[in-house]
């Protein structure tokens, strides 16, 4: 199935959480949707036998400034087709329901954005540090962090 296949028939069941198609080559084409139905939408994509996307292959947070992204890169075994996802949320408010229960792959990678991204994935079951310390304070990859100059006594800047 065509990336503009899917487009359509997820327009045609979600309305405006589906927000636009970029097709815009040589970069995968990916579907912006809106963070409220993410769930709602992944799940149709994993359950619907048209669509049959039975693998999340990558999850990813950006940051850009302003607001804060999350990037699905979903794939069908059965059917051998692709489609990237989209969810943009503010900074202030990056909330994003989880999707661990729908693709179990998402478990390490949600926890991943939260740690250092600040991302929070709403009705994850283990929404902690992955990577960093339990009482670090700030998200390492947002543009705007500052790395601490001590933690716990310890010199961090090398």
């Amino acid at each position: 199935m065509e990336v503009e296949d899917i487009y359509i028939k997820l327009k045609e069941k979600f309305g405006e959480a589906i927000i636009d198609l970029v097709n815009n080559p040589p970069s995968d084409p990916f579907i912006n949707v809106s963070p409220e139905k993410l769930f709602d939408i992944c799940l149709e994509l994993r359950d619907n036998p048209e669509f049959d996307f039975d693998y999340l292959m990558c999850l990813s947070g950006l940051d850009y400034v302003d607001n804060l992204q999350v990037v699905y890169h979903i794939y069908s075994m059965k059917k051998k087709h692709k489609i990237v996802l989209k969810v943009t949320v503010p900074k202030e408010n990056p909330k994003v329901p989880s999707i661990e229960r729908i693709w179990r792959s998402a478990d390490w990678h949600e926890r991943e954005a939260y740690d250092l991204f600040g991302i929070i994935f709403e009705g994850h079951h283990n929404l902690i540090r992955i990577l960093l310390p339990y009482d670090w304070e700030g998200y390492p990859l947002r543009k705007d962090y500052k790395e601490p100059e001590f933690y716990h006594g310890i010199r961090v800047p090398y």
